[in-house]
């Protein structure tokens, strides 16, 4: 049986079930189109499809990207982290935390004893937060095999495992399976919260493009109509006569009236892909009516397209609005300021998140309290920079003794692992240029 606790949790995973499938819908440019009328679908019929910009997925990508943990100073968690394919994953973390507003964390014991980290997704998690200390006092996690519910409730002193007989089950017919105690005495769970606010839930990235993004798959679906229907040049004809043809039904039968005589349409003596059109009648004449300018679309489209540069904070070249000359790389730098603004500041925001995950880490490999471990997360550069201006930059301020050559690596992208081997290559190295026979000093 469930408890209200366990309920609260099961039922908070449901909450938000129709948000996140409308998010999803976006991120995938699978969202149906927002103004256009039911009369305006049932005339096109068939002939037009799904016309989408994914521009959501471009906003959640371009700061992702620039999010990469690079390592973690006063706790050494890096094996830890590298094992368990954090390096892989935790892009996926940041993804889902862009798009939906929240990803999870899981870290308990794996079968060898050793940290076992997971990434979770919000559709299939939830937690309580304290008010007053905003930490996570309860969360849980449930999925569906091929014959059963499963559900696990994650406490500060138990985690307690549940079951449904059946797939699909919500809040009703679960029954416990095993209860574990904790021996961390905080819940193993983190969830990387996008927020930058004190109060309130978690909110998407992409919630204030939504309605930009409408208005430009509605300006994209007018200007395929357009292009179909008005901008080809269309040809007239005056004094010529129509000719009749009988009216076939989807089966290529004729169609009957109710007196069972075939049915007839008048249609256009001279078929479409006529190239050359011919008439007898001295009294027809033939003429073109011009192509519809289809420029209008072009400003309308660029005036929501800087809309959505102004809030999504993507640079121009990144929604392909360029300049007659390239832009040097200075230039392209400066209009990615703003971004990497945002993307910094998703780092600070994520790396409370990080840094609790390298203490639960720490606490379940060394039997600690996790209050006790002290751990910071370092991240690379989210800049848009050249690995020679970096290398350049970084040089000169170790030639000028500003920077250690352990510092400067980092500053370089390198791991404090391959810091390591990269000092023991240069000792090899040294020794080698030296001439030192290393057998002359073995007794």
């Amino acid at each position: 049986m469930t408890t209200d606790l366990h309920t609260t949790l099961l039922q908070r995973i449901d909450e938000p079930a129709r948000r996140y499938a409308e998010l999803d819908r976006y991120y995938r440019g699978q969202q149906p189109l927002a103004f256009l009328a039911p009369e305006a679908r049932k005339a096109l019929g068939d002939r037009f499809g799904r016309m989408s910009s994914n521009i959501p997925r471009l906003a959640v990508t371009s700061i992702a990207e620039r999010l990469r943990v690079t390592g973690f100073t006063g706790a050494d968690v890096w094996a830890d982290w590298l094992r368990n394919d954090l390096d892989q994953t935790a892009p996926v973390a940041h993804r889902d935390g862009l798009l939906l507003g929240s990803s999870y964390v899981i870290v308990w014991a794996g079968p060898d004893g050793r940290p076992q980290v997971s990434i979770e997704s919000a559709h299939q998690m939830s937690c309580v937060v304290d008010p007053g200390t905003r930490q996570i006092v309860a969360a849980a996690k449930r999925w569906k095999t091929d014959t059963t519910t499963e559900a696990t409730v994650f406490e500060a002193d138990k985690v307690t495992r549940l079951r449904a007989g059946n797939t699909g089950a919500t809040t009703a017919g679960f029954h416990t399976v095993e209860v574990l105690d904790n021996p961390l005495g905080v819940v193993p769970v983190v969830r990387l919260a996008n927020t930058d606010r004190i109060l309130g839930d978690p909110v998407s990235e992409i919630d204030d493009l939504i309605p930009l993004v409408d208005a430009l798959d509605k300006l994209l679906a007018d200007l395929m109509v357009a292009s179909e229907y008005t901008a080809r040049p269309r040809r007239w004809a005056t004094g010529v006569e129509l000719i009749e043809e009988p009216k076939l039904d989807d089966n290529g039968d004729p169609v009957l009236d109710d007196e069972g005589d075939p049915v007839t349409e008048e249609v256009n003596p001279f078929p479409e892909g006529n190239r050359m059109m011919i008439d007898e009648n001295d009294s027809a004449k033939f003429g073109q009516l011009e192509a519809s300018n289809l420029g209008g679309y072009q400003t309308a489209v660029r005036l929501i397209v800087e809309q959505i540069m102004a809030v999504s904070a993507l640079p121009g070249h990144y929604l392909g609005v360029t300049a007659a000359n390239p832009a040097s790389a200075d230039a392209m730098r400066a209009a990615e300021a703003a971004l990497t603004a945002r993307a910094e500041a998703k780092q600070a925001l994520f790396g409370r998140s990080w840094e609790q995950v390298a203490r639960l880490i720490v606490a379940v490999r060394d039997g600690v309290d996790p209050h006790d471990v002290e751990a910071r997360v370092q991240w690379a550069d989210p800049s848009t920079r050249s690995i020679a201006q970096e290398a350049d930059a970084v040089v000169k301020l170790h030639q000028a003794g500003l920077l250690p050559a352990d510092y400067a690596l980092k500053r370089l992208g390198y791991t404090d692992a391959e810091i390591v081997e990269i000092r023991a290559a240069r000792r090899i190295e040294a020794l080698d240029t030296a001439g030192t026979d290393l057998t002359a000093l073995v007794p």
